[in-house]
């Protein structure tokens, strides 16, 4: 399977290791009738990374193919993993939302650096 046009990497910066089994959720906010519900739904492996997702439903397969403009949102679900580490967190998901051009590059990477009081991003390659 060919990697998917946006992926996205946790590394934990509280152990210097990769976040694995994080559940993480892609929504496309630029659609007025998906803007509430994920269009695509992944576990980070055992590298901390998405390398491709499941769709929600048939007709979101264009994620696939070839990426829209607009606005999307990644949500981190951090609390079960923090959970899991038998550690707190201040943050129970993480929202990274960005913007994508009129003419979308081939390839977005979205690497989240997280901690249990605190997280940082920028946009990858």
């Amino acid at each position: 399977m060919s990697v998917s046009p946006i992926t996205c990497h946790i590394l934990d910066t509280t152990t210097g290791r990769p976040a694995a089994n994080v559940t993480c959720e892609l929504t496309y906010l630029s659609d007025s009738k998906s803007s509430s519900k994920p269009i695509a739904l992944a576990t980070t492996n055992n590298d901390g990374r998405v390398k491709n997702w499941n769709l929600s439903n048939e007709n979101e397969s264009w994620i696939l193919n070839e990426l829209r403009s607009g606005i999307y949102k990644v949500r981190f679900n951090t609390l079960d993993y923090f959970t899991k580490m038998n550690r707190e967190t201040f943050f129970p998901y993480v929202d990274i939302v960005f913007q994508l051009p009129e003419s979308p590059d081939n390839h977005y990477h979205i690497p989240l650096l997280l901690s249990n009081y605190g997280y940082s991003t920028y946009r990858g390659s």
